[in-house]
């Protein structure tokens, strides 16, 4: 079974090879810094991978291109959303995003690249 940092790196290599699409890696936590904690990434639940990638939209903006927020949540073929992840993800759905969970590199190009 694969674990999901395997998973991670190989959805990261896969889609890095993509010309519409541009990927982060969005880690979430916190540290101490000199007696302070100091806390980094997007949200408690945001996604494992953040991004953009090119859209093209029409009948109104024929031809043109924009681009639309992307967040990958990447999982084991058995793990579980915390309830924070499926939130993120449903809010990232509901204002016009690209939000799914993948579990494996070819379901995540496939998804980048409907």
């Amino acid at each position: 079974m694969s674990s999901e940092r395997l998973i991670l790196n190989q959805t990261r290599l896969l889609c890095g090879r993509l010309p519409h699409a541009t990927l982060w890696r969005n880690e979430v936590g916190t540290a101490k810094h000199e007696n302070r904690v100091v806390r980094y990434g997007l949200c408690v639940g945001s996604a494992d991978l953040i991004g953009i990638r090119e859209l093209t939209i029409t009948p109104e903006l024929v031809g043109s291109t924009v681009g639309q927020f992307v967040a990958l949540e990447l999982k084991t073929p058995t793990g579980r959303l915390s309830a924070e992840q499926r939130q993120f993800i449903a809010l990232v759905q509901r204002r016009g995003g690209l939000a799914a969970v993948v579990r494996d590199p070819a379901h995540a190009k496939e998804i980048l690249c409907r």
